[in-house]
């Protein structure tokens, strides 16, 4: 089955990067993929539309940061989560809690479509302002991911006031300049945070680059989090 041969791919790719996947595992994260494709021909869920480039992109590019994950009874948050990636692949290989978080209505109602057809009981999709969030569910989370939904220094500050004491944010990103990261560690220098790691990895099959920086909760934070919708973005701590 073709199905059974992309699961195979996948345990494949992920053994080049030490990431042991389980045939049930592989199987769940197939399945999941294929459900993208499905609803990605109602309306766009994701700009990548070749399997084979998913397989890479999305699935193992999501396996990368399970290493990072620390070990918590408390849940762990994807924020700007969009098709699912990298929420239920951190949920499918972790079993932990896991919440998804995006603010595009349409997105988050296919990805709990998914969670559902899945079987996955451990996690959540909600639509959501990752600021609000954080005023109402504050340092409810040891473990927040975040791909390439914006700058270093706003992810720093969305995550800081969600973080649990000594919780990680880890960020998955191309190639970030040397003045992002700069900006980056200035930030979390003011949000509490210290950087733990930046690693660089070269995805298979000349599709590119991956950097994962991670930042660890250290100490409160020297301004009042969350600040208002938007200034984050529009008024960068650094």
């Amino acid at each position: 089955m073709e199905q059974d041969k992309t699961a195979s791919r996948v345990q494949e790719l992920a053994a080049l990067y030490e990431i042991e996947v389980t045939d049930s595992q592989a199987q769940l994260l197939v399945r999941h993929l294929e459900l993208v494709e499905e609803v990605n021909k109602q309306f766009n869920l994701t700009r990548i539309v070749s399997q084979d480039d998913a397989v890479v992109l999305h699935i193992l590019d999501s396996l990368l940061l399970i290493k990072y994950m620390n070990q918590s009874p408390l849940p762990f948050l994807d924020f700007g989560t969009g098709a699912g990636y990298p929420g239920i692949p951190l949920g499918i290989m972790s079993g932990r809690e896991g919440l998804l978080l995006d603010s595009v209505g349409k997105k988050v109602k296919a990805v709990q479509s998914f969670i559902s057809q899945l079987g996955l009981s451990n996690l959540e999709a909600v639509q959501d302002r990752v600021e609000t969030l954080a005023a109402n569910r504050p340092k409810a989370f040891s473990f927040i991911t975040a791909r390439a939904v914006a700058s270093l220094p706003v992810l720093v500050e969305y995550a800081a006031p969600l973080l649990s004491h000594n919780g990680i944010l880890c960020v998955s990103k191309g190639k970030p300049s040397a003045e992002e990261v700069e900006r980056g560690d200035a930030a979390a220098g003011i949000c509490g945070l210290k950087r733990l790691s930046l690693d660089t990895l070269q995805l298979p099959c000349d599709y590119g680059t991956r950097t994962i920086i991670c930042y660890q909760k250290v100490r409160k934070s020297r301004v009042a989090l969350p600040r208002a919708i938007g200034k984050a973005k529009h008024e960068p701590l650094a």
